[in-house]
């Protein structure tokens, strides 16, 4: 039986902001498999110093089935009142900026717009915070919420003494790791409260702000980057991914090894990355195969592949997300963990795979005689009232990959079931069939 992930506490819709220099819309980006998916990220004021501040960042990965993948996450923001950051405890500024008026002391921190990422696990030392320094990774929160958030202490100073109206910074931006995301801007919102000395008492923070962070392919890839194909045990027809899903192949057809660009966008160092991958003529680095399997009396089984085209790179902890009517059935997967995600507007028929420990988390890369692959197969239980092979309804209606959607074929090429139809007698055959009988007709007589 797959189990059911709890529902989101607070859902995500699209907002309008009101800038004070006329009209700025940011218009959140909407998943219906996953509405309530964004990365929060929240500033609390912990305590004031003679100059400034303590303060704890929080980034909280809300996304049911999108992680932050290596070389991990990168906050920056804007300060509107010369602030400096003294320390960081559990993160790194990229850059120290100009420091030179500072004579005796010398901050951690003077760049107006600060870049921070996170520290590797070897890093952490007895200051920092729990969940601090695990190299910019964040899981996604369906499959592991214990590791899906990541804090940091920041001591920020230069400002007037005995001056409490701080402002909050302007301009957020997360890498996670490339482009794709758009921050809110950051608001005052109530302020947090925390339990201490073993949940007997609690704490508020004097001030919380927080910014919310969410993600479109658009803006983080050129093209999609993966592509489903399909087969059947009632059909010898396969239907492969559609070409130029990803890109187009080459002229050369005898060319095996493809370049194409990790990221769309500009702006990044992660631009212009360059992916070497199979040619194909859809010339996705990665492709999903969903085959129907065996049909039982009250059962049926899939037998459901990722390949992984990609010369250069691995994806570790993968995740694939299948939309299917099915699964709002018993369902087992032998070889990955699986759950159910709930969804608004949509029957529970989402389901969520990722790789078992020590076994398949990791999707290898291709190679010149082989490709990277992992697979299992699902035995789904059949409601008599609704389970057919006709039309296509044992085919997905929509996958995904580690977030990104992937292209479906159209459904006029599904593999269809064998009929009376399926299988027209040609023409040329009808007419040989008559003069035959004809024939015969005038030798009887």
């Amino acid at each position: 039986m797959i189990p059911r992930v709890p529902e989101a506490e607070d859902s995500l819709i699209n907002k309008i902001y009101l800038s004070e220099f006329g009209f700025q819309i940011y218009i959140h980006c909407y998943d219906p498999l996953d509405p309530n998916g964004n990365v929060t990220i929240t500033f609390d004021i912990l305590h004031w110093t003679n100059d400034g501040y303590v303060a704890r960042v929080s980034i909280q990965n809300y996304y049911q089935y999108r992680q932050v993948d290596k070389p991990g996450w990168k906050l920056g923001f804007t300060w509107t009142n010369n602030e400096i950051i003294w320390s960081i405890s559990g993160a790194i500024a990229t850059h120290r900026g100009n420091c030179t008026t500072f004579k005796d002391a010398i901050p951690h921190c003077c760049m107006q717009t600060p870049e921070i990422v996170d520290l590797m696990p070897d890093a952490r030392s007895s200051n920092s915070p729990e969940n601090c320094c695990r190299g910019g990774l964040l899981s996604a929160s369906a499959i592991n919420p214990a590791q899906s958030s990541s804090s940091f202490d920041i001591v920020v100073g230069n400002l007037l003494q005995g001056n409490f109206s701080v402002n909050m910074p302007v301009n957020l931006t997360l890498l996670a790791p490339g482009l794709g995301y758009t921050c809110s801007p950051v608001q005052e919102t109530r302020p947090s409260v925390s339990l201490v000395d073993g949940g007997i008492r609690d704490e508020q923070v004097f001030r919380t702000w927080k910014s919310t962070c969410t993600y479109s392919s658009y803006l983080a890839n050129k093209t999609p980057v993966c592509c489903v194909s399909l087969s059947t045990f009632y059909s010898p027809h396969i239907t492969t991914c559609p070409q130029c899903s990803c890109g187009c192949r080459p002229a050369d057809k005898k060319t095996s090894s493809c370049i194409r660009y990790m990221f769309g966008s500009s702006g990044s160092e992660f631009i212009n990355a360059l992916d070497t991958v199979r040619c194909t003529d859809h010339m996705c680095p990665l492709r999903v195969h969903w085959h129907i399997k065996n049909n039982y009396v009250d059962h049926w089984r899939v037998k459901l592949t990722v390949t992984n085209l990609n010369y250069n790179r691995n994806y570790s902890n993968w995740n694939l997300v299948v939309h299917h009517p099915g699964f709002s059935q018993p369902a087992t997967a032998y070889s990955f963990n699986t759950t159910l995600l709930h969804t608004y507007g949509i029957s529970d028929d989402v389901a969520l795979f990722w790789g078992l420990d020590y076994y398949n988390t990791e999707l290898l890369n291709a190679e010149k005689d082989r490709v990277g692959s992992v697979s299992t197969e699902i035995l789904l239980a059949k409601d008599h009232k609704t389970f057919t092979l006709r039309n296509g309804w044992a085919l997905p209606r929509t996958v995904y990959f580690a977030g990104e959607n992937c292209v479906m074929p159209s459904p006029d090429t599904y593999p269809m079931l064998p009929n009376a139809t399926s299988k027209r007698i040609p023409i040329s055959n009808l007419i040989l069939f008559i003069i035959i009988c004809f024939s015969f007709k005038i030798l009887r007589f």
